[in-house]
């Protein structure tokens, strides 16, 4: 008998004989587990800046099972009683050492000489722009993040200064003089203290610190930058050991247009690729025109032009 079932198929495009099934049975309402991931974090945490490469593709791959919420958790105050002595940090120079150490070990660029030419006074000026911005936009806080760690971290600028900060919000669209100045009110340290409470309550002592849950509020608890296959396995865990299913990274001409800047640790890690294959394969997925190449401390980098 003549098959009269023609459907065009979502994917492909292409129309033609459907098969013999007229009907199955589909049931809606079983959607796909969402986790909560808590991301504790802070703008200066050079270790959060290492984790940059791993933890946007576990967002990538990842990202439909979990619901990610980030949270500030005030690494400086201030320098008047402060004092990491299991790295040796003291006083703002001693931070410089500890910097590029974290970068040399990670190959995400560090400078680090901000700490000996303008240190930085404090955490909590950017970490309250961020909690501003939360407000309003979910996606343009993370994007905050980003862009004020590349400016500490590579671009070696102060940013606890009004003046950087401004110009980072600025390029974000929106107006950097007035967040700034509701950033600077009580009731913006006021939501960055609603965080600390968030990040004691969640047992969080150090940076990075990733807590993935279920709905019951059970699961994994993973402390310090580690390789990606860590989250894999915590989210399998928490998954009650149902494989998680990875989806595709994105071409690396639409990421780069979404982020606007990829380091080549990044690259690497996101596609999976060697260090010395970086140059071969950023020419192949990118047409000329597209981007600058460029370099920073011996690492390059792409950014749109």
């Amino acid at each position: 008998m003549k098959n009269n079932n023609m459907i065009c198929d979502l994917e492909t495009g292409i129309c033609g004989p459907g098969g013999d099934a007229e009907m199955e049975m589909i049931d809606l309402n079983a959607p796909e587990k969402k986790l909560t991931l808590y991301y504790v974090t802070d703008p200066i945490c050079s270790h959060c800046w290492a984790l940059e490469p791993v933890l946007r593709r576990f967002e990538k791959q990842y990202g439909h099972y979990l619901n990610i919420q980030t949270i500030m958790g005030g690494l400086l105050e201030k320098w008047g009683g402060f004092a990491d002595t299991s790295n040796g940090i003291n006083k703002p120079s001693d931070v410089a050492g500890h910097w590029r150490e974290v970068g040399d070990h990670s190959r995400m660029p560090i400078d680090g000489t901000v700490w000996l030419e303008n240190p930085i006074s404090s955490s909590y000026p950017p970490s309250r722009v961020f909690k501003v911005i939360q407000k309003k936009n979910e996606q343009l806080a993370s994007t905050f993040l980003r862009r004020a760690r590349e400016a500490v971290f590579a671009f070696n600028q102060n940013i606890a200064e009004d003046k950087v900060l401004i110009d980072i919000v600025n390029e974000l669209g929106l107006d950097g003089e007035e967040i700034i100045r509701e950033a600077n009110q009580a009731s913006s340290q006021a939501l960055l203290n609603q965080d600390f409470e968030l990040t004691r309550n969640l047992g969080a002592r150090g940076f990075p610190t990733i807590i993935l849950v279920n709905e019951d509020n059970k699961g994994v608890k993973i402390v310090g930058a580690r390789p990606i296959e860590s989250y894999i396995t915590a989210l399998t865990q928490v998954l009650e050991n149902e494989a998680p299913q990875a989806k595709a990274v994105p071409a690396l001409s639409n990421l780069l247009q979404e982020e606007g800047l990829l380091f080549s640790r990044e690259i690497e890690e996101l596609y999976d690729i060697e260090q010395k294959d970086i140059a071969a394969f950023i020419q192949k997925e990118l047409t000329t025109g597209q981007y600058e190449e460029k370099e920073i401390l011996g690492e390059v980098y792409i950014e749109t032009k």
